[in-house]
């Protein structure tokens, strides 16, 4: 799967009230050998842009979503944090997963780390006790669609707006009052001008990565390993799962992955907004 980054800025609005009708169907692609909603196969951005300074701006690091209401986001796919310390940014998707969301929250929990979890409106719907453990944690959350469908920037704009604006409202719900979603990242990366602009729009900040572990695959601890130790730099937003299947490999990992980088010296920040 390979990812859309134009320039061109798309504007588009709708009313989310007339696109629920739209919701059904919903489908998702799947990946050769790595089961539905599995991870990403998708380019990450140049070796050349492997510092914050050579990466787009960022804003200010956090929740800036005021209590009542919505603010703009930018548009701008992010890729590094912006980060000017040794820190790096850890992102999981496809859950919450009731199995594999609470080891990764205890792994990330005795190493004093923190991550952002993109999450598919569905299950966090399905599973408001892990939404719930994952903000008492002092984690983020991630809008990751609806559908988890690779094919949604083919979508029509109400379609679209359904999928963005569909799975914020259920995370939301699941997480109780003040639950607030800072980012969007579209399913196996297929981000377009719209869908970014979309995301905005609703206060989400596109969320792209430029370490992907490949865990989605399932290709053994050591691998993941190597692939994230091969990429990783200041800054560095860091693609990993806690759904879409047995994720027993990524929890193993990351036990072996958040002790070698705190002896490195890496600390865990969040994404900017």
């Amino acid at each position: 799967m390979s990812m859309r980054f134009t320039t061109r800025t798309v504007m588009a609005g709708t009313a989310v009230a007339a696109l629920v009708a739209l919701a059904a169907g919903c489908g998702g692609a799947s990946r050769a050998a790595a089961g539905p909603s599995s991870g990403v196969s998708t380019p990450a951005p140049p070796k050349t842009a492997q510092t914050p300074s050579s990466a787009p701006p960022k804003s200010t690091s956090g929740d800036n979503v005021p209590p009542g209401g919505t603010a703009q986001a930018s548009p701008v796919l992010e890729y590094y944090t912006g980060a000017k310390d040794r820190s790096i940014a850890l992102t999981f998707d496809d859950g919450p997963s009731a199995v594999w969301t609470p080891r990764i929250l205890a792994v990330l929990a005795e190493y004093h780390a923190h991550a952002t979890f993109c999450e598919i409106g569905p299950n966090a719907r399905a599973n408001p006790a892990m939404v719930q453990a994952i903000r008492a944690a002092g984690d983020r959350l991630c809008d990751h669609s609806v559908s988890h469908d690779e094919a949604m920037s083919k979508w029509s704009t109400a379609r679209q707006t359904y999928e963005i604006a569909g799975a914020e409202a259920m995370i939301e719900a699941a997480g109780g009052k003040g639950t607030q979603v800072g980012w969007f990242r579209a399913p196996g990366g297929d981000f377009s001008p719209l869908n970014r602009q979309l995301a905005a729009a609703h206060g989400l900040r596109p969320l792209a990565w430029s370490v992907d572990s490949e865990d989605w695959k399932r290709p053994g601890v050591g691998a993941i390993l190597s692939n994230v130790h091969r990429e990783l730099s200041r800054g560095a937003i860091v693609l990993m799962h806690d759904g879409g299947g047995d994720r027993s490999q990524t929890v193993a990992a990351l036990k072996q992955l958040l002790p070698q980088l705190v002896h490195e010296g890496y600390a865990f920040d969040f994404p900017a907004k």
